[in-house]
This record gives C-alpha cells, sequence and structure tokens, in this order.
C-alpha cells in the first residue's frame, strides 16, 4: 500500500500548499440471536480514499471507492476545486505547517487471539446458549444476544512526509431479556443496550465472569416485575459506571466539542452552553471532578495513536478539579477558537471527513470504595445501566433513565426499584458530585453508535468511570 500511495502523492500535480491521501479498509461481521434463532449472519468489507488538499488557508475533500491512479488524481482535482470555490465564504486561513505537521507513526490494538478464531457457526452456538441460559423463567418473554467484529486498517500520506499505518480490532457482545407479567414489562441487559464495545480480539467473547453475568441478567429482569417503583424525591443517587458512561457523553463530551461551540453543528444538533472565554476559567463541577481525554488506554474502544489529519495523541485533562481547561477540538478548531484542544480529528469511513470528535473521555478514580460510598447515605438510590436518554440542543438540561436501581437505606443497599430515571441541569448535577470511587470502582465502556456531522457519522467511543455519589438529585419513577 506504501508504494501505491508514494507514487499518488509524487504523481498528483496540483499547485496546492498541501495534500494528504487517507486509504481506510473495514472489515466486519455481526452476528444476532433471538429467542434461540438465529436471526443475522453478516460480512461486509469497504475500502476507499479520501483525498484532502489545502489551497490559500482552504480545505477541500473528495473521495474515492478506487485505489487506482487515475481515481486519486482525479479526486484531488475535485478536492483542489472545491477549496478555491470555497476561499470566497472563508472563515479562517489554515496553514500546513501548524495544522498538518509531518507524523511517521503506527498504532495496533492489543489482542490475544485473532477475530476469526471462532467460525460463524461456534459464535451462533455461543449466542443461542446465552439466550437459552437467560431464559430462567416463564415470564421471560424474549432473549437477544448478539457480537459483532471489526477490523479497520488506515494508512495516511501527505505531500510534506506524513506516513501512518493503525490497524483497530473490535468486539462488542450484548444479550439481555424483557419479563412480563400481565401490564408490567421490564427489560435487563448487560450495562445497558450494546455498551460493551471494546479493542481487542476473540477472547473478548467469553469473559470468565460470563455465565454468572447471564444467569443474573435473567434473574434480575424477573426480579423488576414485584420491584416498588422508583419513589419521585430529591436525595442521594449513585450512579453505576454503566451509566456513568452515559452521563459523561451526553453532558461533558459533546458540550466540549469545539466544533460545536464555533456553531458548525447547530443545524444539525445543536449548540452547547459552554463558551470559548470559559476555558481556564469556568468551574464545570465539584473539586471531585477529573476528565481526561485518554487515547492511550489499552483495549479501550477509541484508543489510538494518531487523529485521521495525523495529530499525536496524547492524555490530556479536560477537567480537572472541576475547572474546565481543554476542549475536544481538532487542530483546525483550535486555531480558529484559540482554546486548547485534543487530537480528535475522526473519520467514520473512507468517505467522511475528520472532524470533531470524542474519543476516550474517562472520570478519574477518587479514593473511596463501593462501601464507603454509600456507608453515610441515610436514604438514596443506586442506578444501573441505561435504558433511556433526554437532552436538550445546548447539553444543559437532561433526564436520563435506568433500567435497574436499588434503595439505599442507612448505609446499605435493600429494596429493588424499577422505572429509576433522574434530571437536572449540567452544572447543577456535576457541581453536586461528592464522591468518586476508587480504581477498584472503575470499568470502562464503548459503543460504535456516537452520531454526528452532516453527512451524519457514527462513530466509536469509549468512557470510564468509577462508581459515583451525587447529592440532592432528582429522581422519579417511570409513571412520573
Amino acid at each position: 500500500m506504501w508504494s501505491e500511495l508514494t507514487k499518488a502523492i509524487a504523481n498528483i500535480n496540483l499547485p496546492a500548499d498541501w495534500l494528504g491521501i487517507r486509504v481506510v479498509k473495514d472489515t466486519s461481521s455481526h452476528h444476532a440471536v433471538r429467542d434461540g434463532l438465529p436471526q443475522r449472519n453478516g460480512k461486509s468489507v469497504t475500502t476507499g480514499a479520501m483525498l484532502e488538499v489545502m489551497v490559500d488557508g482552504c480545505i477541500g475533500y473528495a473521495a474515492t471507492n478506487s485505489l487506482q491512479l487515475t481515481s486519486l488524481q482525479n479526486a484531488a482535482k475535485q478536492a483542489y476545486q472545491q477549496a478555491l470555490t470555497a476561499k470566497q465564504w472563508w472563515i479562517h486561513s489554515f496553514q500546513a505547517t501548524s495544522e498538518r505537521p509531518k507524523v511517521v507513526g503506527e498504532y495496533v490494538s492489543p489482542f490475544v487471539e485473532p477475530l476469526n478464531s471462532l467460525s460463524a457457526g461456534e459464535i451462533n452456538d455461543l449466542l443461542v446458549r446465552i439466550c437459552q441460559s437467560l431464559k430462567v423463567s416463564e415470564q421471560i418473554v424474549k432473549t437477544t444476544a448478539g457480537a459483532n467484529t471489526g477490523e479497520r486498517e488506515t494508512w495516511f500520506v501527505s505531500s510534506n512526509g506524513s506516513e501512518v499505518y493503525q490497524k483497530f480490532l473490535f468486539l462488542s457482545t450484548h444479550y439481555g431479556a424483557i419479563a412480563q407479567d400481565g401490564a408490567i414489562v421490564q427489560q435487563r441487559t448487560n450495562n445497558g443496550w450494546e455498551a460493551n464495545y471494546f479493542q481487542g480480539g476473540m477472547e473478548l467473547l467469553q469473559p470468565e465472569n460470563l455465565w454468572q453475568r447471564v444467569q443474573r441478567i435473567g434473574e434480575e429482569a424477573v426480579e423488576l416485575l414485584t420491584a416498588e417503583e422508583c419513589p419521585t424525591t430529591r436525595t442521594n443517587l449513585v450512579l453505576a459506571p454503566d451509566q456513568m458512561m452515559l452521563q459523561i457523553h451526553e453532558s461533558v463530551g459533546h458540550p466540549l466539542e469545539l466544533d460545536r461551540i464555533l456553531g458548525d453543528e447547530r443545524n444539525y444538533a445543536g449548540g452547547s452552553f459552554v463558551n470559548k472565554s470559559d476555558f481556564g476559567v469556568l468551574v464545570y463541577g465539584s473539586p471531585l471532578m477529573n476528565i481526561t481525554f485518554d487515547p492511550t488506554v489499552s483495549g479501550e474502544s477509541a484508543s489510538y495513536g494518531y487523529d485521521d489529519t495525523g495529530a499525536i495523541a496524547t492524555r490530556e485533562y479536560l477537567i480537572k478539579e472541576g475547572v474546565l481547561l481543554r476542549g475536544l477540538g481538532s487542530l483546525e478548531s483550535q486555531k480558529r477558537a484559540g482554546v486548547p484542544g485534543v487530537a480528535c480529528a475522526r473519520a467514520c469511513s473512507w468517505n467522511r471527513p475528520a472532524i470533531d470528535r470524542m474519543a476516550n473521555l474517562n472520570l478519574e478514580p477518587g479514593k473511596a470504595s463501593f462501601e464507603e460510598i454509600i456507608a453515610d447515605i441515610e436514604h438514596g438510590v443506586y442506578m444501573e445501566s441505561n435504558r433511556s436518554w433526554s437532552i436538550d440542543d445546548r447539553r444543559y438540561k437532561f433526564q436520563f433513565g435506568c433500567e435497574y436501581a436499588k434503595l439505599i437505606e442507612n448505609g446499605k443497599l435493600t429494596k429493588t426499584l424499577r422505572n429509576p430515571n433522574y434530571r437536572a441541569t449540567t452544572p447543577e448535577f456535576w457541581h453536586s458530585l461528592t464522591k468518586v470511587g476508587n480504581s477498584s470502582t472503575w470499568e470502562m465502556y464503548g459503543t460504535p453508535y456516537c452520531g454526528k456531522g452532516e453527512p451524519n457519522q457514527a462513530i466509536w467511543v469509549g468512557h470510564g468511570s468509577p462508581v459515583c455519589q451525587f447529592a440532592n438529585v432528582e429522581v422519579f419513577g417511570g409513571g412520573a
């Protein structure tokens, strides 16, 4: 591949300030079983190239699904003309030396067992067995199980000498059960819908505690049928890492995207309550709030060595001791906004340009064990696994629902509660953070379905968090 791309760069003759070629090859498989019966088995492969050209401070893009030299040349010419046309509406002048520096390197996902070490039939057999094990009672009326694999290779070359190769291996699993008793219907899944998305090999398909976890999910679905409704009150709220995943994603990740703050997203997915002037001064949450952008975590779904423009990925604090420091912005957005950012220009495929995206956003561990977090709570609610979410277009007011909850009374988990929900505003919520779990409570999750951009890009993100306690939060049941 390198020789073809080097040849292409040398043979594309345009009066451009900079030229980049990013080739992406994606291979994926999908397996789904419902009530013990296979529903889907498929495999797809896509390959193509994105050509990016910088001319007089403007950037143009064009993609092609052919890697032939003539196709790459034609795409480069199209991108060049696009950049020239855009000059009459430009809002900022970019420089190749700062926004597209030369970089050379490689990144490969860690793995133990190759993704092709199990056949589709063997994967199906496992998923069928999971469905059978989930049906712990006749009250279980539906069971589902699925597994998806992905392999992505990217090659990035540029006219100023960049050469970056990255290979990502992904595996996701999901399973759940729906229980019914008359008009009461309850769902329980493994950490919410498709939250178990990681980098690695087939070893991720069968973790050590798989069958104990499957049994527990089925039992909890039935348990929820006779559980009390979550009370409507203001109280202490304790969130498990699989719900903190979405909390971080929606009320920290999206509000801090610099292109959203600059106004680029407002016609599609809204803006942000955060302003450019807030960086370095805004107290976003309590002093216990420490959020990092960290593409270096082994196995987390959005780990990488370089973003899709070649910027080197490093661990950075976005929020430290509650104070907002950095945004989720690429080299271009950093230059436009005058705000420090991170290496987060990412594209979901070869036919999409890289835009500002969150990657691994993690809440750093604190010092409290789970027992210490709930020990001094006289009354509260503990919630697990996201079921629903709603947040306004400024990422300010939100309402989230979970699958499973426990009442906390006098420092102990007591009754099971169904239909638990909570709501707040982003600043109010993060300022109410009163305890952060230690590393023994920290867990990471991921999803391939973060949507953004026009045309839309669904991309993979990762979020790690310990168990957290929040004070005086409004909680309510499904009937409220």
